[in-house]
C-alpha cells in the first residue's frame, strides 16, 4: 500500500500516551533510506527533542507522514491515476491531500483524506487521526485511529516500470530534512504556487473551497521549482 512508513507512527500512539518520538523518527529515516537507496545509514542521526504538547507532536508527525507520502516511489503513479481516470483513486487522493496540507489548504486536505478513507485507504484514516489530534479534537481523532486499524491494505501493486518520483529528489529530501530538524515542512514557493493555482469548483458546504487536481499536476511537480502553472483558479481571468 502507499506509505507503509506512516504506520510505524500508529502504534506509538497507543493509549494516547507519551512515546519515544526520537526512536520513531530514527526508524522512519532508516526505512526511507532503505527504500530510496537500498542501503542502511551508517549510524542514527541525532533527532530533535520530543515536542512539549500532544497537539505539537501530532502536527509534527502529520508533517512527517505527508512528506513520506510524497516521497513514496508510487506517489506519482497514484496522483496520475487520480487525474487521468474517471474513477477516483483513493491512493491518489491521499497524495493530493498531502500536497494540499503542505500548502496550507488544511480543510481541503481533510476533504480528500476523508474521500480516500471512505474508499478504504488506511493511510488516509491515519492522517485524519493526526489532523484531528493536532486540533485537540480527541473524539474525532479516536474514531479515525480506530478506522486506520480496521481498514484493509489497498492490495494494489505498481509495476516498477511506472515508478518515478513525484517531486525532484532535492525537494523530497528537503521535506524530510525539515521534519528531522523539527520544522514544519514546506514546498518551494514555485511548487506551492502550482498548487495554489489549481481550479476550485465551487465551495463545499463543510470544507469551503476545495481545489481539484489537474492533469498537468504530476508533470509540473516533477519538473521542479521552475514549474509553470497547472491551471487557473475559478474566477481568474
Amino acid at each position: 500500500m502507499l506509505l507503509e512508513d506512516a504506520e510505524v507512527l500508529e502504534d506509538a500512539y497507543a493509549d494516547y500516551g507519551v512515546y519515544d518520538a526520537a526512536a520513531t523518527r530514527a526508524r522512519l529515516t532508516a526505512r526511507r533510506t532503505d527504500d530510496t537507496s537500498g542501503t542502511r545509514p551508517a549510524g542514527p542521526a541525532a533527532p530533535p527533542a520530543r515536542f512539549p504538547s500532544a497537539h505539537e507532536q501530532a502536527a509534527h508527525d502529520l508533517g512527517l507522514a505527508v512528506s513520506l507520502v510524497l516521497n513514496a516511489p508510487e506517489a506519482a503513479a497514484a496522483l496520475t491515476r487520480l487525474v487521468e481516470h474517471d474513477r477516483i483513486d483513493p491512493q491518489g487522493a491521499v497524495v493530493f491531500a498531502a500536497l494540499l496540507h503542505l500548502t496550507g489548504h488544511r480543510d481541503a486536505a481533510q476533504f480528500w483524506w476523508q474521500f480516500a478513507a471512505g474508499g478504504g485507504n488506511r493511510t488516509a484514516a491515519f492522517c485524519l487521526f493526526l489532523a484531528h489530534r493536532q486540533r485537540a479534537e480527541f473524539r474525532d481523532a479516536a474514531h479515525w485511529r480506530d478506522q486506520s486499524r480496521r481498514l484493509p491494505g489497498s492490495g494494489r501493486t505498481v509495476s516498477p516500470a511506472v515508478l518515478c518520483a513525484l517531486l525532484p529528489e532535492t525537494v523530497g529530501h528537503d521535506l524530510l530534512s525539515q521534519c528531522h530538524e523539527g520544522r514544519r515542512p514546506t514546498l518551494p514557493a514555485s511548487l506551492e504556487a502550482v498548487i495554489n493555482r489549481l481550479r476550485v469548483d465551487g465551495a463545499d458546504e463543510d470544507f469551503g473551497e476545495v481545489p481539484r487536481p489537474d492533469p498537468a499536476l504530476p508533470r509540473e511537480l516533477s519538473a521542479g521549482p521552475a514549474a509553470g502553472p497547472a491551471g487557473r483558479r475559478a474566477g481568474d481571468s
